[in-house]
């Protein structure tokens, strides 16, 4: 067999841990400092990008990547979840089970960077401390939410999707990828002609957010909730297709006046096949996503920050929802779930930000 391993070599060891992905980079690293210090973007997408993505793809889908030298000596990879929130947890940890190499700088997420390191030419437009300004939105309804309006001079209705992007891209950039994820609650992008209040430079953003989350941390640190004695509703509709709904929601849950404390959003969705009995699951379908829900409970505890909402069960989707304090252990949680029972059902999920929960507002109305 020594032979023939010579002679044909080896076939690549799957990765199926964060060791092994290092282990696996360990072996190239030379290889890869040599092309990245090349400076050749060819040479990079052929011989680095292109030989790293199918190794981290098998840990998990959703790596990014950027590289480039920090100085002579030194090569740097940043892994990004490229604006996905579910994925930073997964980045996070690969970066954090990375060993010391020489020569190498591991990041992850895209750093914060000056304002006079930012300036992104994108689709024929610049995105700079130049052309960019923004104002906070303050409503009575949501005090706690941090709402901001975006305002470049040369948007307008023509070229609003490209500026938008650009924007995003700036952002991601100039925040930080972290911080621009977690301390923007809802985001407006115009031009000059829809401007509303002054304007103020965005080279002041940056402290503008650090204000607003000192204000929020103060009022919400420590805050916890017990699910233990509350009381559930159970709706019933029909959707438009005839189908039934159903669902069990902790309707006094809702009714709490600190939902900003657990800012986050956490839906999974399972699918089945409900053509046969109106949208509902079959009764083994049932007790195996009543099972899932229950074991997801035992790990999201109401104690540590994760409040079971409720469930929506119709048109052939089972949707679990949660409020959290932070995303991370959630997207661990469900994609674990997502893993363990995708023989079974079709699972997908998302995390997003909604301070006051307003994703739930027609379960209240």
């Amino acid at each position: 067999m020594g032979f023939l391993d010579k002679l044909f070599g080896k076939k690549d060891e799957p990765i199926k841990s964060y060791s092994d992905f290092w282990n696996w980079f360990l072996l190239n690293e030379k290889d890869f400092f040599k092309v990245v210090s090349s400076k050749r973007s060819e040479e990079i997408e052929k011989s680095f990008f292109n030989k790293i993505s199918p190794k981290l793809a098998m840990l998990k889908d959703g790596y990014f990547f950027l590289t480039g030298m920090c100085n002579d000596n030194t090569a740097e990879l940043v892994l990004t979840a490229d604006g996905n929130v579910t994925n930073i947890v997964f980045i996070e940890e690969l970066v954090n089970a990375a060993p010391n190499i020489a020569g190498w700088k591991f990041t992850a997420l895209k750093p914060a960077m000056n304002i006079e390191d930012v300036n992104i030419s994108m689709a024929g437009y610049q995105f700079n401390g130049k052309n960019l300004n923004f104002y906070a939105n303050d409503t009575v309804k949501y005090p706690d939410e941090i709402a901001i309006t975006i305002v470049h001079n040369d948007l307008t209705a023509e070229n609003k999707n490209q500026i938008t992007n650009g924007v995003y891209i700036f952002l991601d950039n100039y925040l930080g990828e972290l911080e621009f994820a977690s301390n923007i609650d809802t985001l407006r992008i115009v031009g000059l002609q829809e401007v509303e209040k002054e304007l103020v430079p965005i080279a002041k953003l940056k402290d503008f957010l650090i204000w607003r989350q000192k204000e929020f941390i103060e009022k919400y640190d420590g805050v916890r909730y017990d699910t233990e004695n509350d009381g559930h509703t159970a709706f019933e509709a029909e959707v438009e297709n005839g189908n039934k709904l159903f669902a069990i929601i902790n309707t006094d849950l809702l009714g709490w006046d600190s939902k900003p404390s657990h800012p986050w959003v956490s839906i999974l969705t399972l699918r089945y096949d409900g053509s046969k009995s109106n949208g509902m699951p079959s009764e083994d379908e049932y007790g195996l996503l009543d099972r899932i829900q229950d074991e997801m409970m035992t790990e999201l505890k109401d104690i540590d920050g994760y409040l079971n909402i409720g469930r929506q069960t119709a048109n052939g989707e089972r949707e679990i929802y949660f409020a959290c304090r932070d995303f991370r252990k959630p997207s661990k949680i469900f994609h674990e779930v997502q893993q363990r029972y995708s023989s079974n059902f079709q699972i997908e999920y998302d995390i997003y930000k909604d301070k006051y929960w307003q994703s739930f507002d027609r379960f209240t109305s």
